[in-house]
């Protein structure tokens, strides 16, 4: 191999890495190894004069290879990978060290931070060595797209899709368009009808040239990579699933938009719910404010009506995430029963008051105005409800510890509305399978980042919107949707995708067809030719995690990117002897 010119880049990253890194030091270090042309420090490597800065010291230094300290690759690996390219050097002959959450984020000691990040450096630079010029593929990009899900976020994504001229595969479960909704009432803050809002997107939809709506349906079969996927829609009509003949799609790329189920609010025992008739969910209120009369089960007006916040959300015995919307939807209840009733005494039992979104505080303000009585809860300790006896004047008794007052209260109550909180649908584990992508702890689907990639999944192609990914209310819902169909219109836009360079590769001569890898890639990337009696690795939809390598028995498969002698060479480096003494303190 010609002698090769490296270039260092170490990033202060603000103070994020130089408060415990002295990142001066680690590029001198870096300036005396081996093979090392130049070594520079910068505030913010990722920022546009950064990637200036390298690509220049590309051209004017003839670099070959370059090494950046800086962040996770996960966050800003494409961000160099550009740099290169825009100074004609293959993205591929670049390595990134992570000096800061595997560095900085995790060390107090000054000296021993500094130490490890220049033996990380010095892993870097001895494996970009190894690394090789690698060329992308590109894959034809089919305009057709599958949206799961018929709420307002699959809705929204289909129209922004259809509308651009793109033909648009919809299928929802249920028979009716509209998800969850096409259960509410009015919409907080401003009292919009949630109807109207869906009439149109529904009438829209429905009647749009370019998309095709699958009811009662559901999707069995995804098979496929970005750009080129497969899909089996089957109707649901009584018959087994077995004896039902599926549609076939064509499709570049699938949204995934199958929101929430509400919490059964029986899980809580002390609240009565299914026990006490009186005690109700929020959805069944908004079914009664749909039909223009809030009234317990025996028909009479209630003086007492009591709403209690969190049910199910904010616990750990259920799920300790907040559910967003049920604050502001309560304060909507607590105006519209009086409205309906003026003289209705209404109480609003809460842990803390989240008015996160646009016109919220203005909206909690004019509740407090309207002579609701606010009570603060401890999320340890809850309410507790219990039958009135025949001398109280009201069907049921509260029992709450008052955090703010210290003092224990019985609040009246004929009618008590529950705030269920949004958990995972069902069947999230089925589309998750299906889709190949992920799940947290509490089931919702994981984006590709929460940050800078929310609507994308780890499997190209396949994007999440609304609130299958977390609660959230109608605008962000909206917001994520269109997000999702933009990144979708750009990729059609392009006609072809690329797909990374960094995939598995099976060596025909080695290979005996055991099929170990088959069954243990994570993402069906590995397909049996039976004529050749090999296996062999779909570029497409391998993303290089290496399973399939390590688990070879024959050693027929290669990691591009992540060879032996790559990952060996970058061991070395770790494991160099690094001298360094602190000469300054950490700054403060």
């Amino acid at each position: 191999m010609k002698n090769l010119r490296i270039g260092v880049y170490v990033c202060n990253c603000g103070t994020n890495i130089a408060k415990i890194i002295d990142a001066e030091a680690v590029a001198k270090y870096a300036s005396n190894l081996p093979n090392v042309a130049i070594a520079k420090t910068y505030k913010y490597m990722c920022s546009n004069p950064g990637q200036e800065m390298i690509a220049q010291d590309i051209k004017d230094n003839e670099l070959d290879r370059v090494v950046v300290a800086a962040c996770s690759p996960n966050m800003h690996e494409r961000t160099f990978r550009h740099a290169l390219r825009m100074a004609g050097l293959n993205q591929y002959l670049l390595e990134m060290a992570n000096i800061r959450e595997q560095c900085s984020w995790v060390h107090k000691d000054r000296k021993a931070a500094t130490k490890k990040a220049m033996a990380l450096v010095h892993g870097a630079v001895l494996r970009v060595e190894k690394h090789e010029a690698l060329e992308s593929i590109d894959v034809d990009m089919s305009p057709n797209s599958l949206v799961i899900g018929g709420g307002i976020a699959g809705m929204t994504t289909a129209l922004e899709l259809a509308d651009a001229g793109n033909s648009v595969h919809l299928v929802e479960k249920s028979d009716q368009l509209g998800g969850n909704v096409g259960r509410v009432d009015l919409t907080a803050p401003y009292y919009y009808s949630a109807t109207d809002l869906l009439t149109d997107r529904i009438t829209r939809t429905k009647s749009h040239k370019k998309i095709q709506v699958y009811l009662q349906s559901k999707v069995t079969d995804l098979s496929g990579f970005v750009g080129n996927f497969t899909a089996n829609i089957i109707h649901l009509n009584g018959v087994p699933e077995s004896e039902k003949t599926p549609v076939e799609v064509q499709i570049g790329n699938v949204a995934i938009c199958t929101g929430y189920k509400e919490f059964d609010a029986s899980r809580v025992t002390h609240y009565g719910y299914g026990k006490l008739p009186n005690v109700i969910t929020s959805f069944e209120l908004e079914r009664m404010l749909r039909a223009g009369k809030v009234e317990t089960k025996e028909g009479k007006t209630p003086k007492y009506v009591a709403i209690i916040h969190c049910v199910g959300s904010r616990n750990k015995e259920f799920h300790t995430y907040c559910s967003r919307v049920c604050c502001m939807t309560a304060l909507k209840y607590a105006h519209e029963i009086k409205s309906a009733n003026p003289e209705c005494y209404v109480s609003d039992v809460y842990i803390d008051m989240n008015a996160f979104g646009k016109g919220h505080e203005d909206f909690y303000l004019q509740s407090s105005q309207a002579k609701t009585l606010f009570l603060m809860y401890d999320k340890e300790n809850r309410p507790v409800i219990h039958k009135a006896e025949p001398s109280d004047d009201c069907e049921m008794l509260i029992e709450v510890h008052e955090k703010l007052s210290g003092e224990h209260i019985e609040i009246p109550a004929d009618l008590i509305v529950l705030m269920v909180g949004m958990e995972a649908r069902e069947d999230a584990h089925e589309i998750a399978h299906l889709a190949g992508i992920s799940q947290d702890k509490d089931g919702w689907f994981i984006e590709s980042h929460p940050k800078l990639e929310p609507v994308a999944t780890t499997t190209d192609g396949v994007f999440i919107a609304g609130t299958c990914v977390a609660p959230k209310d109608i605008p962000d819902t909206v917001a994520q949707a269109r997000a999702a169909a933009a990144r979708i219109l750009a990729r059609i836009a392009k006609g072809k995708i690329e797909v990374d360079a960094i995939y598995s590769e099976v060596n025909k001569e080695l290979c005996s067809g055991c099929r170990f890898c088959n069954d243990l890639c994570p993402y069906n990337a590995i397909e049996f030719i039976e004529e050749e009696g090999q296996s062999h690795v779909i570029s497409a939809l391998c993303k290089a995690c290496g399973v399939c390598v390590a688990a070879c028995p024959s050693s027929a498969i290669k990691g591009r990117h992540f060879t032996d002698d790559q990952v060996l060479a970058q061991i070395d480096g770790l494991f160099s002897k690094v001298e360094y003494e602190l000469e300054e303190q950490p700054v403060k």
